[in-house]
C-alpha cells in the first residue's frame, strides 16, 4: 500500500500509483506554465499559492476517474490543470473575502500585496483556465460554466443567508455543494469525460464527485475549530471570527433553540460578540472544541463520505474503485 500525493492516498497497485504519480507531476508542470506571464510582478502572484502546495484533491481526483477509461488521453492533464486554477483563483477571492492573514502555511496574497492585488490575480487565474478550456472543446466550456455559475451562487447565497422560515442547517449544505460540491463534481466528470469513459460511468463519477466534495467542505469545517494552524495551513478558527456560519456553529445554534440549555445560550452570544478579539476568540473555541455540535459535525462529514461511496457501487471492482473508496476514509480521517 502506497501513500500517493500530498492528500495522503492510499493506493494498492504499482501501475495505478504509476500513473496518478505521473498525472499528478504533469498537473504541476501545467499549473508553472499556465500562471507565467511576461510581467515578472503577476508570475510572482499567480504562483503564490501554487508553489505553497496543497493537497491537489480535485487533480487527484481527475487522475482516478481517468483510469475508467484512457488515462493517458490528451485532454486528461490539462482537464485537470483547469480544475486546480479554477480552485486556486477561488482561494485568492475568498481570502479577500474573509480578510484571511494565512492560506497553506503562508502569508496570503491579500495580506502580502493587499486586496486589489489579490482579486485581479485571482481574475488572471480565471482567464488562464479559460484559455486552456478552449482547446478541449466546447463541452468542457459548458460544463466549467455551469459549475462556475454553481459555485459563484452558491457564495452570493452565503452571503445572503437563508430566506425566512428556511432551515439553516439545509441551507448550508446548498450552499457549500454549490461552492465546493459543484468544482470537485466537474473533476470528476472531466477525468472520467477526457478519457472517453461510457456515459453511465461519467455520471457516476460526477455525483460521487458533488457528495465526496460535501463531505470535503464539512472535514474543513470541522478543522476550523478543532485543528491547529499547522494541521490545516490556515489559521483556526477563521471562519468564526469572519462570522460565517459553519456547520458546527449552526447545530450549535439549533441544539440552543431546542432546549434553552443556559450554557448553549451563552456559547451562542460569546459567537454574536466581537470575535476579532483574540481573548474571546480563544474562549469560543475552546468551549466549541468541547461542544457534542462539534462531534454532530464530524458525523455528518462521515454521512456524507459513505454516500458518495455508495455512489460507486455500480462501476466494475478495481484498484480505482478502491482507491476512490479510499478517498471517502481520507476526507473523514481529516475530520478526525
Amino acid at each position: 500500500m502506497t501513500v500517493v500525493g500530498p492528500f495522503g492516498l492510499s493506493v494498492r497497485d504499482q501501475a495505478l500509483e504509476a500513473d496518478v504519480q505521473a498525472g499528478l507531476a504533469a498537473v504541476e508542470e501545467g499549473l508553472l506554465e499556465a500562471t507565467k506571464s511576461d510581467v515578472p510582478f503577476i508570475t510572482e502572484a499567480a504562483q503564490h499559492l501554487v508553489r505553497a502546495g496543497g493537497k491537489r484533491f480535485r487533480p487527484l481526483l481527475v487522475m482516478l476517474a481517468a483510469q475508467f477509461g484512457d488515462p493517458y488521453a490528451p485532454g486528461v492533464v490539462p482537464s485537470a490543470v483547469v480544475v486546480e486554477l479554477t480552485h486556486l483563483a477561488t482561494l485568492y477571492h475568498d481570502d479577500v473575502m474573509d480578510e484571511a492573514e494565512v492560506r497553506r502555511g503562508v502569508d496570503s496574497a491579500n495580506a502580502r500585496w493587499g486586496n486589489s492585488v489579490a482579486v485581479l490575480t485571482g481574475d488572471f487565474l480565471f482567464s488562464r483556465a479559460s484559455h486552456i478550456l478552449a482547446d478541449l472543446g466546447p463541452e468542457a466550456v459548458r460544463i466549467q460554466a455551469e459549475a462556475f455559475e454553481r459555485l459563484v451562487t452558491g457564495q452570493i447565497l452565503e452571503t445572503a443567508g437563508p430566506r425566512d422560515g428556511r432551515d439553516p442547517i439545509e441551507h448550508y449544505l446548498d450552499v457549500i455543494a454549490g461552492k465546493t460540491g459543484s468544482l470537485i463534481a466537474v473533476a470528476g466528470r472531466y477525468g472520467a469525460m477526457m478519457s472517453g469513459a461510457d456515459e453511465r460511468t461519467i455520471d457516476i463519477l460526477t455525483h460521487y464527485g458533488e457528495r465526496l466534495g460535501t463531505a470535503f467542505q464539512l472535514a474543513d469545517d470541522v478543522l476550523d475549530i478543532a485543528s491547529d494552524s499547522h494541521e490545516s495551513g490556515k489559521t483556526p478558527g477563521t471562519d468564526l471570527r469572519e462570522g460565517i456560519p459553519t456547520l458546527p456553529v449552526l447545530h450549535l445554534r439549533a441544539q440552543a433553540a431546542a432546549t434553552g440549555a443556559a450554557d448553549d445560550l451563552e456559547l451562542c452570544e460569546l459567537l454574536d460578540g466581537d470575535l476579532t478579539d483574540d481573548t474571546l476568540h480563544a474562549e469560543v473555541l475552546r468551549r466549541l472544541r468541547a461542544h457534542p455540535a462539534l462531534e454532530q459535525a464530524r458525523r455528518d462529514t462521515v454521512r456524507y463520505a459513505q454516500e458518495a461511496r455508495a455512489i460507486l457501487a455500480p462501476l466494475p471492482d478495481c484498484y480505482a474503485k478502491a482507491a476512490l473508496e479510499n478517498l471517502c476514509d481520507a476526507v473523514v480521517h481529516r475530520a478526525g
